[in-house]
């Protein structure tokens, strides 16, 4: 072990996986809502209920969705650095409770017209909330993939930090089994009327199991062993991330465009396509993501592990350049009017997908040096995340509606793929680096040490 090191005891193998449970429950939370939020079914009842007119219902909901990402940097810039100062676990608890608290106050809110309603002030209240959602949410992923990769050992930073991301998917498909529950209980007149509020109302609980969770950890070893050595930021490092370390924030945000238009294409995106362009039922549709996003929960672990022997770099590399070969042959297996078809093509964007969220838990972190990891983390990501990933559904449904060609997913992601593969060559390979020794500041990518 490096003298970089010695101040901080190490960590034995149960409290790492509890590190782990209480990072990706966070995740869990956030996509879970998204789960919810996209679903067919809630999003129309949610674009009905809270605005007035016969616009398109759907449209109105994915808007709402992408507002919130508007102010994910703001966020991102406030917590991340807050969390360089302050430390990951606290801020990680306040993000966590907001997040959650937000997506179940949505199941309160009174609707537009009806017996429970309060008129105009309906959709100013759920923005409101989206707003406050998406500001606690950009200070939230950096900090639990930051955690993760502070408190796991470096031969196994890979395979930890694929749960983050198992994280995701499990929220998302728990959301969409809800969802999918709530449809077949209930009548269309009464999802509508009051059943849309039963999935919100799931979201306080998991947000109170993470938020417990995270309370009964100290902060991470990294942040520990850095504040020990007396160089800790004195203050929120929001210049310092700007000035030394702007190139790796722009590799980041470079990967992350493809990370997050392929991610919400897939999640946020395709319910609706399936349903609104494909003409796939409702349920049909819900159990088709389902059964894929199982696909890519059991072999996501396994990937992780993968990367930690081969390196992170050739599982980006591959999905960047199947998402550029693919990506057009898998839309138009998704049109063939075969429902078979469809789960080939929209597999094979997923496991596309997959391949990149296996590594990123592990490959972000490693790109800063501790004293503004979080900060840089956060912000690059939420910049791309609000740039690129929140407005997918918007813009790919309006170009769809206006252009009336239904190859826009396509088009979308082999663009985003073709920017991500620069950055992606451009990084340093980490996966056999320990994290307390990784140095990029200033460098774009200096690595020194040796594993542990």
């Amino acid at each position: 072990m490096s003298g970089a090191t010695a101040n901080t005891p190490p960590v034995d193998e149960r409290t790492v996986r509890r590190a782990v449970l209480a990072s990706a429950m966070g995740n869990a939370t956030e996509w879970y809502d998204y789960g919810v939020f996209t679903s067919g079914a809630i999003a129309t009842a949610i674009g009905t209920v809270f605005f007035p007119g016969e616009g398109n219902a759907v449209l109105k909901s994915l808007a709402l969705v992408a507002v919130g990402f508007i102010v994910r940097p703001f966020g991102g810039a406030f917590f991340g650095p807050l969390g360089d100062k302050l430390g990951r676990q606290k801020v990680l608890a306040i993000t966590i409770l907001l997040m959650s608290g937000c997506t179940f106050l949505v199941g309160c809110l009174p609707t537009y017209a009806g017996s429970y309603s309060i008129g105009l002030g309906a959709p100013i209240a759920i923005l409101l909330l989206r707003l406050i959602q998406g500001f606690s949410t950009g200070g939230e992923y950096g900090g639990a993939a930051t955690f993760i990769a502070e408190y796991a050992p470096t031969k196994r930073r890979g395979f930890f930090g694929s749960f983050l991301e198992l994280g995701t998917l499990a929220g998302y498909v728990l959301g969409n089994i809800v969802v999918l529950a709530v449809t077949l209980s209930l009548s269309a007149d009464q999802v509508e009327s009051w059943g849309w509020r039963i999935p919100f109302f799931v979201a306080l609980p998991l947000g109170l199991v993470g938020l417990y969770l995270r309370s009964k950890l100290e902060d991470t070893p990294e942040f520990r062993r850095l504040e020990a050595s007396g160089n800790k930021p004195v203050k929120a490092p929001l210049k310092e991330i700007f000035t030394r370390n702007w190139r790796m924030v722009m590799n980041l945000i470079g990967i992350v465009l493809l990370l997050n238009i392929a991610d919400y294409m897939l999640l946020t995106t395709m319910p609706t396509y399936f349903t609104d362009t494909l003409k796939i039922n409702d349920n049909t549709s819900t159990l088709i993501i389902i059964g894929v996003e199982v696909v890519q929960m059991a072999i996501i672990l396994p990937l992780g592990a993968l990367s930690d022997r081969i390196g992170r770099k050739p599982l980006l590399l591959t999905a960047a350049i199947g998402f550029i070969v693919l990506s057009w042959p898998s839309i138009k297996l998704m049109q063939s009017g075969s429902i078979l078809w469809l789960v080939v093509g929209f597999l094979i964007v997923a496991l596309l997908l997959v391949l990149m969220l296996a590594v990123i838990g592990s490959t972000f972190p490693a790109m800063f040096p501790t004293r503004v990891r979080y900060g840089s983390f956060a912000i690059g990501y939420n910049i791309s995340t609000s740039l690129f990933g929140g407005t997918c559904g918007v813009v790919v449904t309006a170009l769809i509606k206006s252009t009336g060609n239904n190859d826009w997913p396509a088009y979308y992601l082999i663009a985003a793929a073709l920017i991500a593969i620069v950055p992606i060559i451009k990084i340093p390979e980490t996966s056999q680096v320990p994290i307390e020794e990784i140095d990029t500041a200033g460098t774009g990518g200096t690595l020194a040490g040796a594993t542990r």
